[in-house]
């Protein structure tokens, strides 16, 4: 007993020394990691006097890097913090796609449905599927590239309205000919979200994804709604910054006018990763990459851009709209998500993202 007593003290002594250096190893690691991070995003996001921007990186659905850089209002000399709320445009579309898969889940639709049988009058809607709609390969018209697109920029528009804007318009190509990214088909997803559930897409979305997985700071987006820590839009000029350009969110809609935080963000990437939301065997298909009538692969899934650096598969998708610009990117394989919000279309968080997630996917290693 006196031995054993002996070495209790001996062992105790050795696995705190032991846990030290392990806290030692980790605190490097994470300063490392800090450190790299830090120096990738003041290249571009350097001077606090003007708008700036939000990243977060978690592993394995923990953050390990949250910082802000410049300013949430310029007017009133407001630091950014990151809990501030971005207009995320494009990255809307990944919110659409899940709520599709979800209708789906319920039996209320296929994806292999054509739109004629939601909308009957829709041009040639017999030949476009859902599926296409969603990985931009309808050949429908992208309102985005109307010339008279100016003329509703700033009117509320229904769904419906929406759609009739472009649906008498040429088509591009054959439905699943070819692949040309479109915000006209996330449109009509969104008008198609409505007709099946009978609610409004905000409020499915509100209802289903962000009250379900706790999104609270998530909205809708709106110019006149009080939204706590709101972050206001830049465009420069060559005399300096101007606040951002009027838009109606009812044309952008269910491709593009969403609002959310990079913590509302992690918990929309960590419900996904959990399977909240949908089965598995239906999740996936949105991270699969789908095929042309000719066969042709594309590196799209149902909201998400599905690529490969190497042998390392990547999902991200990017969001622009005025004043605004997001982007995200998911490493699958060792759980890496990076998330960049920015609120001036001066600074495009879009490949800094990228090469965040790259320095990250080295320094965890395998």
């Amino acid at each position: 007993m006196k031995l054993l007593s002996n070495l209790i003290p001996f062992f105790m002594q050795k696995f705190l020394s032991f846990l030290g250096l392990l806290f030692v190893v980790t605190v490097s690691f994470s300063q490392s990691i800090e450190s790299k991070i830090d120096q990738l995003i003041v290249k571009e996001f350097n001077n606090t006097d003007e708008p700036g921007g939000v990243f977060l990186v978690a592993v394995e659905g923990e953050s390990i890097y949250r910082k802000a850089f410049g300013k949430a209002n310029l007017a009133l000399a407001v630091e950014m913090t990151p809990e501030q709320v971005f207009q995320i445009g494009s990255m809307t579309k990944q919110f659409t796609a899940i709520a599709i898969l979800m209708l789906e889940e319920q039996g209320k639709l296929s994806v292999e449905d054509p739109i004629s049988k939601f909308l009957p009058d829709y041009p040639n809607g017999d030949a476009i599927t859902i599926n296409q709609l969603l990985t931009h390969s309808s050949g429908i018209k992208d309102f985005t590239r109307l010339k008279r697109i100016a003329e509703i920029a700033e009117k509320e528009m229904t769904p419906e309205e929406m759609v009739a804007f472009f649906k008498d318009e040429p088509v591009d190509f054959s439905p699943g000919d070819a692949f040309q990214y479109n915000n006209s088909g996330y449109v009509l997803l969104g008008y198609l979200i409505e007709l099946i559930s009978g609610e409004t897409y905000a409020d499915f979305i509100e209802k289903n994804i962000f009250d379900a997985i706790g999104m609270e700071h998530s909205y809708y987006a709106s110019d006149r709604k009080v939204i706590l820590n709101r972050a206001y839009g830049y465009h420069q000029k060559s005399y300096g910054f101007v606040n951002k350009k009027p838009i109606s969110f009812s044309i952008p809609f269910s491709s593009g006018a969403l609002m959310s935080t990079v913590d509302d963000m992690l918990k929309w990437q960590n419900a996904l990763d959990q399977n909240l939301l949908l089965k598995p065997e239906n999740l996936a298909k949105a991270f699969t990459k789908k095929q042309l009538r000719t066969g042709e692969a594309i590196e799209y899934g149902y909201g998400w851009h599905l690529k490969d650096w190497g042998e390392t598969a990547v999902r991200e998708h990017g969001g622009s709209i005025f004043g605004f610009k997001a982007m995200g990117v998911y490493i699958p394989g060792k759980a890496i998500y990076v998330i960049g919000l920015s609120n001036c279309d001066c600074h495009s968080p879009t490949q800094l993202v990228r090469d965040i997630a790259k320095v990250v996917d080295e320094l965890v290693g395998e």
